[in-house]
């Protein structure tokens, strides 16, 4: 599945590279400040055991990264990829002390790994950026090992009337400090669109099944502000 607003050409990788540094203060002004409670719920959703490995795709400056480690007694590895080498490189001088995170540049849609290679596929606030969906849903089955868990943290659709009214005004005033914050408001006015064009929590359920995922389900963060989906590769 195609989107449309992320095929228009070199959209994406210009809005993250005018606003890399500002990255995770961006994830606070979308998510209300509550970005790093949900990422927390995300991992403690894997509840991940010995000898396993977790790839994080679309990884940012690495806080899925830094909460799995934590979560597991640093004994765990963690392959963080990302399509902006600029990200890339803040996330690798965040977490520098973490000897068992390795980065990668590249996009969700090709990853450079072989098949059934990790445990575990996180995508957070990130499908939403990639240009095909399917794609990037068929790469993640492909490289997850038989057993493994996909799971994505994204923005999605609320289903309460007086959140979802009180968030559609919020929004429109983020392209506004968003100027302020980096002296541009397109790249905000990209975000806020979007996520008013994603799809929402069934079909997604939907696109997993037809990417082969079994025992899809999501839970719905904040009212769905938010929404966690997982699915299992068997």
């Amino acid at each position: 599945m195609q989107q449309k607003l992320q095929n228009k050409r070199n959209l994406v990788s210009e809005v993250f590279d005018k606003v890399y540094d500002k990255y995770d203060l961006m994830n606070n002004l979308m998510s209300l400040g509550i970005h790093k409670s949900w990422k927390r719920q995300l991992v403690y959703s894997m509840n991940p055991g010995k000898n396993k490995k977790l790839i994080d795709v679309a990884c940012g400056t690495g806080d899925v990264a830094e909460l799995f480690i934590e979560a597991t007694n640093n004994e765990l590895k963690v392959q963080c990829v990302d399509p902006n080498k600029k990200m890339i490189s803040l996330g690798k001088k965040k977490l520098k002390n973490y000897k068992n995170i390795s980065w990668r540049v590249a996009s969700a849609e090709n990853l450079p790994f072989n098949d059934s290679q990790f445990d575990y596929y996180t995508i957070s606030f990130g499908l939403r950026n990639t240009k095909d969906l399917n794609k990037t849903l068929s790469e993640a089955f492909r490289v997850l090992k038989k057993g493994g868990r996909f799971f994505c943290l994204e923005f999605s659709k609320i289903n309460n009337d007086y959140l979802d009214i009180f968030y559609r005004n919020y929004s429109k005033l983020i392209p506004a400090i968003g100027e302020l914050i980096v002296g541009d408001k397109k790249p905000y006015e990209y975000l806020v669109q979007s996520i008013k064009e994603f799809v929402n929590q069934d079909e997604l359920i939907e696109l997993m099944k037809e990417n082969k995922f079994k025992k899809c389900e999501y839970v719905n963060l904040n009212g769905g502000i938010v929404a966690l989906h997982s699915g299992w590769k068997i």
